[in-house]
């Protein structure tokens, strides 16, 4: 035995985020961009963001673009 562990597979695309590293943690609370409420995660920006709130924002964000683009009948 090698004592190294299997590497595991991506996990599937689901149009979550990923923030468990390091990077999206602060040590002090600031208030989210989107919703103003007091939070200790950051964005790939290093905004205060919450989790829930970046996802809405991205998903709201692709439908307006989505709709753009069937409005311009492209």
């Amino acid at each position: 035995m090698t004592g190294r562990r299997p590497r595991r597979a991506p996990p599937p695309a689901t149009g979550v985020l990923d923030w468990s590293d390091r990077s999206h943690w602060a040590r002090v609370q600031a208030p989210c961009k989107h919703c103003g409420a007091p939070t200790f995660l950051r964005n790939d920006d290093g905004l205060p963001a919450d989790k829930v709130c970046a996802e809405r924002a991205l998903t709201e964000r692709s439908a307006r673009t989505t709709a753009a683009y069937q409005n311009q009948q492209l």
